[in-house]
Order: structure tokens, then sequence, then C-alpha cells
């Protein structure tokens, strides 16, 4: 069975996640601070990562940061904060999940069953994965290489998160459709994410600001009520 880390400082909720857990047939082990948390994490071979925003030491963004320079072992977020923006930066971190405070523990049990499945339907670092899309895609001067995840407009390369790009990526493979936010949470976050699809809108901004509006291009267009398009022409 899989081996779980709980980094959370609030007592009573690292117990009774421990106990579900457990039940479950799950090894858990918990700390309850971020330096600890780092530590624990690098140190031993854990399949997922339960991980508090707000901890002592080091905050839960900048324990995921480090865990990423050295592991993508899957990390939920747990958070008390219900901003889109909170998510969506523990996301671009490289956060799988978040799960917001208070939470039902069958919901927590479900994104954790999600995120340990997923990650044996993925390649692990080091290992070559086949990539049928391997292609190139060029509209209105803006550039995007699949295999090589570079974005550019002209000569200039744009700087991207993950999610931005894969965003920019699903509408330009389908130029010309209008793609609801449904859609492209499918293709941006994968079919079973479970946020607010309201987060596309977030990336949507933030593709405008560094693209259109830097470079004065049309790229995106707002269907209302529907979605969003890369129009030709």
């Amino acid at each position: 069975m899989a081996k779980i880390l709980i980094v959370e400082d609030e007592e009573k909720i690292a117990r009774f996640v421990e106990l579900e857990l457990t039940h479950e047939g799950y090894e858990v082990d918990k700390v309850t601070d971020g330096r600890a948390g780092v530590e624990q994490a690098l140190a031993g071979d854990y399949d997922l990562i339960l991980l508090d925003v707000l901890l002592p030491q080091l905050n839960g963004m900048e324990v995921l940061r480090r865990i990423r320079r050295e592991s993508d072992v899957p990390v939920i977020m747990l958070t008390a904060r219900d901003a889109v923006m909170d998510k969506v930066a523990g996301l671009d971190a490289g956060a799988d999940d978040y799960i917001t405070k208070p939470f039902a523990i069958e919901e927590l049990l479900a994104r954790i069953r999600v995120a340990l499945k997923r990650r044996e339907t993925t390649p692990q670092t080091g290992e070559a994965a086949p990539d049928p899309n391997h292609h190139v895609l060029s509209i209105k001067g803006v550039t995007l290489d699949v295999e090589q995840h570079e974005v550019r407009v002209g000569n200039d390369p744009i700087e991207l998160t993950n999610r931005e790009f894969e965003v920019l990526k699903a509408l330009m493979e389908n130029r010309n459709v209008v793609m609801s936010r449904d859609r492209l949470v499918q293709l941006a976050c994968g079919y079973d994410f479970v946020g607010e699809t309201n987060i596309i809108d977030v990336y949507i901004r933030h593709l405008r600001a560094k693209i259109d509006d830097q470079y004065d291009i049309k790229l995106i267009t707002t269907v209302r009520g529907v979605g969003y398009v890369i129009r030709e022409g």
C-alpha cells in the first residue's frame, strides 16, 4: 500500500487524517513544520504528500518549491485559503491538487486515489515517453514547440508556467474552435482535475499579459458565455 507523508501543524487535523488514512490501509508519517517537511519528504520514499500551506519555519509554497527541485512525488495542498490566485500559485509551483479546509474526508480520500492512480500511469523521471503530438504550432507570429516546451513571439522567448503553456497549446491546437472552460481544464490540468474551472480565466489573463499586451497581438478572444478561442486571420 502507498506511503503518505502529512505536513500539517494543526495537531487535531493531522491526527484525524492520519487515523483515516491508516484505516484505509496507507502507511502514514506526519511532521508539523515546514523545515521538517522538506527533510522528511526528501529522505523518505513517499508515494504522496499532503502539505498544508500555512506552516511554521517554512510555508507550504516554499516547502513545495524545495521538494520539486529533487522530486516529482504527488503533492496535494491543504489550505484554509479559498482564493483562486492562491490555488493557481500552488498548482504553478508544482502541486498536483489542492483541497480547502474544512474538507470532507471522503473527498480527500478520492483525491488521493486520483493522484496515486495518475502517478502509476505517468512515466517517471528518466523514462523516455513517446510523444505522439510532437509538433510546432504557429499562429500570428506566436510559435509553440511541443517537444521543447518553448513559446516564442518572433525570436523572443516567452516564459510560461506549465499550465499556461498547456492552456495555450490547447487553444492553438484547436484554432478556430471555441473552447469551453471545462474543456480547457480537462486538456490543461487533466481529465480528473476537480478544481474550479474559473482558474482558466486566471491563466488567460496571464497569457494575455505576456503575449497580447506585450506584443500588441489579438491572440486570444473571449466568447461571452462560452469560453475562449484563437482565430486565424
